[in-house]
C-alpha cells in the first residue's frame, strides 16, 4: 500500500514539475526556410513563419499574442504576432526579447545578457548587454548592433495566418556568434501596448516596473532547443572537427595494428 501511495506522489511531482517547466519554457527548432523571411514585420505571405515553432500566449485580459522561433545557420529567428492588439502606437508600441547567453540567471545583469528592442514603424532597433552600473534600464547598456542582426516591426494585416485585422508584428534576426551557440538561453519577452501603457510580458509572472526597465535575468524563462540541433556550428568549423577526428581514428588504428612480420 506505501509502495502504491509513494507512486502516486512521485507522478503527482512529476506531473506538476512538467508544467510548471512547460509554462517556463519555449522549444526552439531548427528550420531550412528562416532564409526566405522577407524582413518587413509582418507575415509578408502565407507560408513565411509557417516552418518554426510556435507558443500561443494568452493573457487574463483576453489578449494573446503568437510566438514564432526558428533557428538556422548563423541566427536565431522570432516573430512577435500581437493579434488581439487591433489599436496601435506607431511609435509609442514595442517589443524586446532578451537572451541569457549561459543560462546562468544572474540577479543583476552580466556582459552575457542582451536585449534586442525595436518600435512599431520605428526607424532603428537597439541592442542592449548587460553588465553596466546605471540602474534606471535595469543594468543594460546600449551597444553597436551586431553585423547581421535585424530588429524591425509594423503592422500584419491581410497575409498574416492567424488575423487579417490590422495588428503589430515584430520581426528579430540576431545572431549567434552575438549570443553564443548553446542549446538553453534564458529568455524574456516584452510587448508594450502603449494604448492601454501595459506590458504584455514571457514568463507571464513577470510584471515589469516600467517599460525602460527591463526585469531581472533571474526571473527570465527559457528557449531550448530539444533536439540540440541548436547551436549550428559553421560548416568550416564542422568539417575541421571532422578532420581531426578522422585523423585520431586512423592514429589509434595504426598504434593497434598488428604486425605478424
Amino acid at each position: 500500500m506505501l509502495k502504491k501511495y509513494f507512486f502516486v506522489i512521485l507522478f503527482v511531482m512529476l506531473f506538476t514539475a512538467g508544467i510548471a517547466l512547460a509554462d517556463n519554457t519555449i522549444m526552439i527548432t531548427k528550420s531550412l526556410f528562416m532564409n526566405k523571411v522577407i524582413f518587413d514585420g509582418k507575415w509578408s505571405f502565407l507560408t513565411e513563419w509557417k516552418k518554426s515553432s510556435l507558443d500561443t500566449l494568452s493573457y487574463d485580459d483576453g489578449n494573446e499574442i503568437e510566438l514564432r522561433t526558428a533557428h538556422q545557420n548563423n541566427f536565431i529567428y522570432i516573430f512577435v504576432d500581437a493579434v488581439s492588439q487591433t489599436e496601435f502606437d506607431k511609435h509609442g508600441d514595442n517589443a524586446i526579447v532578451c537572451f541569457d547567453a549561459h543560462d546562468s540567471k544572474p540577479i543583476i545583469p552580466n556582459n552575457d545578457d542582451y536585449c534586442f528592442l525595436t518600435s512599431l514603424d520605428g526607424t532603428k532597433s537597439f541592442v542592449l548587454q548587460g553588465g553596466s552600473s546605471l540602474g534606471f534600464n535595469g543594468g543594460f547598456k546600449k551597444i553597436d548592433n551586431p553585423k547581421g542582426f535585424i530588429g524591425i516591426a509594423s503592422v500584419s494585416d491581410e497575409n498574416d495566418r492567424y488575423s487579417k485585422t490590422p495588428h503589430p508584428g515584430y520581426e528579430f534576426r540576431i545572431p549567434t556568434d552575438l549570443v553564443g551557440r548553446s542549446d538553453v538561453y534564458g529568455f524574456y519577452l516584452g510587448v508594450y501596448d502603449a494604448q492601454k501603457n501595459k506590458i504584455y510580458s514571457w514568463p507571464q509572472e513577470i510584471i515589469p516596473e516600467s517599460p525602460l526597465k527591463i526585469p531581472s535575468p533571474s526571473k527570465w524563462g527559457e528557449i531550448i532547443s530539444p533536439d540540440k540541433s541548436l547551436p549550428e556550428f559553421p560548416f568550416p568549423a564542422f568539417s575541421l572537427l571532422s578532420a581531426i577526428i578522422l585523423a585520431v581514428y586512423i592514429t589509434r588504428k595504426k598504434q593497434f595494428t598488428f604486425n605478424p612480420k
